[in-house]
């Protein structure tokens, strides 16, 4: 599955009152793997940012003034994320600045872009992490809390960096490429106390070791197969090895590699064989 994680800055709260989106950020994963690609643009406005917006995310005036306006990067943007399940914290929010871009251009355009739910499936992280967490706070700085996510270097909102934060938090809400830590948040923590951390497991991560089958495990084993072999023309069990039931190692499974054999208590074969 392709899933892009992704976030904008605006320079208000509310398209409806004109307000435009200013910064785009978004990374790309595959089979929940980030793999390395990203889209980041910010976007002149064609308006004055307000303060307040300022206040939250730093991009002044300014800074977006010799930008390029949103018409000239809705293509490449699209391609970007078309066809993927976007990965939103808030997504009626983000969703609709996309939505409200596209339909300033799509007059004017040959092949109208939108609307992002006809194109793109839409998972909201908050939605989700209420549905988890209810009655406790579910922005982005208390989900990286919660799950001991790094997040020092966000002092500001900024897209890019808010969607690879996202992106940790999204894999740790829904248990892929995680590990529970053993380390307990101290008691006395506020809403956050008692849960247990969450971390991503190590590529070179020790192989999870099984036991291997009893002798009388494997006994009932072969002659459950001879039963099934007197109804059927054969038994498929008879094509795996024993190996690939924890016990012995390129030994097929068939009553006549096992009839007669002494086998000790993880099934080996004994001398006697």
């Amino acid at each position: 599955m392709r899933q892009i994680i992704l976030d904008t800055e605006t320079t208000g709260i509310d398209p409806k009152e004109g307000h435009r989106l200013i910064e785009i950020g978004a990374v790309e994963m595959i089979n929940r793997r980030l793999t390395g690609r990203t889209y980041h643009q910010y976007v002149n406005p064609e308006r004055l940012i307000d303060a307040e917006a300022i206040g939250v995310h730093g991009i002044t005036d300014e800074r977006v003034a010799n930008e390029p306006v949103f018409a000239e990067i809705a293509d490449a943007f699209w391609d970007f994320i078309k066809g993927a399940q976007l990965v939103i914290h808030n997504a009626p929010f983000d969703v609709g600045f996309i939505d409200h871009e596209f339909g300033l251009i799509n007059p004017g355009r040959a092949n109208p872009l939108g609307p992002v739910a006809d194109h793109c499936a839409i998972l909201d992280t908050l939605k989700l992490a209420r549905e988890k967490h209810p009655g406790q706070r579910n922005n982005l700085d208390a989900l990286c809390k919660r799950y001991d996510i790094d997040n020092g270097h966000r002092v500001l909102h900024g897209a890019l960096l808010d969607a690879e934060i996202l992106g940790d938090v999204y894999l740790a809400m829904t248990g892929g490429q995680t590990a529970l830590g053993l380390d307990v948040i101290e008691e006395g923590d506020g809403e956050e106390g008692g849960i247990v951390g969450v971390r991503r497991l190590r590529a070179d991560r020790p192989r999870l070791v099984t036991p291997g089958l009893s002798a009388l495990e494997l006994e009932r084993h072969s002659a459950w197969c001879e039963e099934i072999r007197g109804k059927a023309d054969e038994c498929l069990f008879d094509r795996l090895s024993i190996d690939a039931l924890g016990s012995l190692d390129s030994v097929s499974i068939d009553s006549a590699s096992l009839d007669g054999a002494s086998l000790d208590s993880r099934g080996n074969r004994g001398d006697d064989a």
